[in-house]
């Protein structure tokens, strides 16, 4: 039998079996579609957590001055501790592990345009702000260290705060007042999404060089002329994160004279242990559902197995047929090798278009924050089609090879399920 007679009869056994074939390769195909969606939800979980967390900050501390709980260098505990806007660049001087500290100042005042007027929170920090506060520019520039060095009253707005001082006009180049200031609109932000906030989303302030907020808007007395509200400090890598806490917590406490341990002294909100913690909650949420989908898989194998044992099993008489009339055991063996192969990758395209289309349906629709949508990955998908193709081909090749064996005669004595 020559090759092109192998395929024309195979395909011939298959059209015959319709209900048969189509029970196998609905097995393996949903055997794939359940594993791929479940990775793929697996994952669009773990994405849009990233994504949400980078929006806030590019692993960043914010680090808050309080009150001291312990006593430390003859001070008494009790005592009110205040950033000054100088600790950032002894910060950078003493621990090497930080790559960014910069010192941040907001004031709510009245801001108004040649068109509209309202108070909103007006910001102030050094240029680095912009990188590890991931702030996005949609127009122009965020301000640089030039307008840092000569004070200049320029200002950045937030999507949100352009849209209510100048409503769909273009915002570049025109002076709003900050209080009685004048100040020049260089840039405009980018809108984003933010799921936290120390003080306010980002989309609805106004950004300004710090050098600017600290001769404008400093703090009343009694605070110092240059106090400031917070520290934002990064460290250099994920990797050397708690030597830059450690770090930071030492020059801190040897800056305004506090225990490092103290830390009612200085409060972090750490935001790389707390996306450790949320990506180990989604890591969970991803091997409950690859366990399930494994399970499908295990239980869709188990349906394939059936159905090609039983195949091979009624077709015992026709391998007799087959052998009496000069067949080979070689043969006969190819012939269900290739059947089985051709629903294994029929199928199994099948799976693997139904599986992708159905999760580039769903992301088209508005996902929520936390949810990047349904992202398939292609080594479950190939994992998938790699057990269940191995599970129909060995459930199909070992009982026919054993049957092929059988002398003709007891073959065709053979009845199913006798």
């Amino acid at each position: 039998m020559t090759f092109r007679d192998l395929v024309r009869d195979t395909i011939g056994t298959l059209r015959a079996h319709k209900l048969r074939t189509a029970l196998t390769m609905f097995g393996i195909a949903w055997g794939i579609v359940s594993i791929t969606l479940m990775v793929a939800a697996g994952e669009g979980l773990r994405v849009g957590q990233e994504k949400v967390s980078r929006n806030f900050g590019k692993d960043i501390m914010i680090v808050f001055a309080g009150r001291t709980s312990m006593q430390a260098g003859g001070m008494r505990a009790g005592r009110e501790v205040r950033w000054r806007a100088s600790d950032p660049e002894v910060i950078l001087e003493q621990a090497p592990a930080c790559g960014y500290a910069v010192a941040e100042l907001g004031q709510n005042v009245p801001v108004r345009s040649p068109y509209n007027s309202g108070t909103l929170l007006v910001t102030g920090s050094s240029p680095d702000f912009a990188y590890i506060r991931s702030i996005p520019v949609a127009e122009g520039r965020y301000p640089n260290w030039e307008d840092e060095a000569e004070g200049r009253r320029v200002a950045f707005l937030g999507s949100d705060a352009k849209k209510q001082l100048f409503g769909t006009r273009d915002a570049m180049g025109a002076t709003i007042h900050i209080r009685e200031y004048p100040y020049t609109v260089v840039g405009v932000m980018e809108h984003k999404e933010q799921d936290s906030s120390y003080d306010g989303r980002d989309i609805s302030k106004v950004f300004v060089p710090f050098a600017s907020i600290l001769r404008d808007m400093p703090n009343p007395p009694p605070w110092p002329a240059d106090h400031v509200d917070r520290l934002i400090v990064s460290p250099r890598s994920v990797e050397e994160h708690e030597d830059c806490e450690r770090e930071l917590r030492a020059t801190l406490g040897r800056l305004h004279d506090f225990d490092p341990r103290d830390e009612e002294a200085a409060h972090i909100w750490d935001t790389v242990k707390e996306a450790k913690a949320f990506r180990t909650m989604t890591d969970g949420m991803k091997y409950f559902l690859g366990a399930v989908g494994i399970a499908t898989l295990f239980i869709g194998g188990i349906g394939v197995m059936n159905v090609m044992l039983v195949a091979v099993r009624e077709r015992t008489r026709e391998i007799g047929v087959r052998k009496a009339l000069g067949a080979t055991r070689r043969s006969i063996v190819r012939m269900f090798f290739l059947e089985t192969m051709i629903v294994v990758f029929l199928s199994g395209g099948l799976g693997l278009a139904v599986g992708y289309g159905f999760c580039a349906l769903v992301n088209l629709l508005p996902m929520p924050m936390f949810f990047a949508g349904l992202l398939p990955t292609w080594s479950a998908s190939l994992l998938a089609f790699g057990l269940l193709g191995t599970v129909a081909l060995l459930s199909a090749v070992y009982p026919a090879r054993r049957a092929a064996s059988i002398d003709p005669i007891e073959a065709l004595r053979f009845e199913a399920g006798g």
